[in-house]
Parts: structure tokens; C-alpha cells; sequence
């Protein structure tokens, strides 16, 4: 019995430990943009389309290395870039899908342009136009070397 309740919480580790995914950038560019009004903002937006195999991620738990971002002077907003602050999405070089918005588990200690490994679980995001088309939420995020 003590060996079976070992085997179980050696494999409740491990499938945590080995759980997540690793994703590119090439993975999340598989989404198609089309103009959508939104009548209460009297806005037009670009509305994603996943493909089936991002749609398969939602709800996953991702690794993605990128560019930490800290785009919001009040450090409620981080991001996690294709390519670092002089050529991402918001300074013309890409499209939504080079940028996810990333909700850290504890408070970010990063600089912008510091390369980063971000663990999170990935959420969808199509309607909201506060947030991301792609969100990752509970993040662990590691400094790596460029």
C-alpha cells in the first residue's frame, strides 16, 4: 500500500513537472484577422480566427520565449513580445498575434527587452478588447541570455 501511495504521488509530480507545452511564435500566427464593429466602443477591431490547432492549446499550460514588455506605467499590464519593444506589435512590425498578454503569478522583476521563458496556462480571447487575443494566465516567468 505505502508503495502504491508513493507511485501515485511520483506520478502527480511528474505530470505537473512535465505538464507544460512547449509553443512558438510560429504556432500562435496560425490565426486569421478579419474587421469586426463592436457598436458599444462605435469601433472597428480586428477579430481573430484560430486555427484548430491553436484552439487546441486553450486551456494548457504553455511555455513561450519572448520579450518582456512592461507597457503599463501602473505595472498592471505585462506582455510577452515576438520581437523586443523597437519592433513589436505596437511600433508597427507584426500583428496581434505577436504579443500575449501575460498575468505573473507574483509581481514581475523584469526590465523591458529582458528575454524571458513564461510557463502559463493559455486562454483564447476573441470579445474583449480590454485584454490580448492571447492570454497567459498563473505565469512563472525566467530571465534567459539573449
Amino acid at each position: 500500500m505505502k508503495n502504491k501511495i508513493i507511485l501515485i504521488v511520483f506520478l502527480g509530480v511528474c505530470s505537473v513537472s512535465f505538464g507544460q507545452q512547449t509553443i512558438t511564435w510560429q504556432d500562435l500566427a496560425k490565426v486569421k484577422f478579419t474587421e469586426k464593429y463592436f457598436p458599444a466602443l462605435k469601433e472597428t477591431f480586428l477579430y481573430p480566427h484560430f486555427s484548430v490547432s491553436v484552439k487546441s492549446l486553450e486551456g494548457k499550460q504553455v511555455q513561450l520565449k519572448g520579450y518582456f514588455l512592461d507597457v503599463d506605467p501602473q505595472g498592471k499590464l505585462y506582455v510577452l513580445s515576438k520581437g523586443p519593444m523597437s519592433s513589436c506589435f505596437f511600433c508597427g512590425e507584426g500583428g496581434p498575434e505577436t504579443a500575449v498578454e501575460i498575468q505573473l503569478a507574483s509581481a514581475a522583476n523584469f526590465k523591458t527587452d529582458d528575454v524571458l521563458v513564461v510557463t502559463g496556462t493559455l486562454y483564447l480571447n476573441a470579445d474583449d478588447i480590454e485584454h490580448f487575443n492571447y492570454i497567459l494566465k498563473d505565469c512563472r516567468a525566467k530571465r534567459i541570455d539573449k
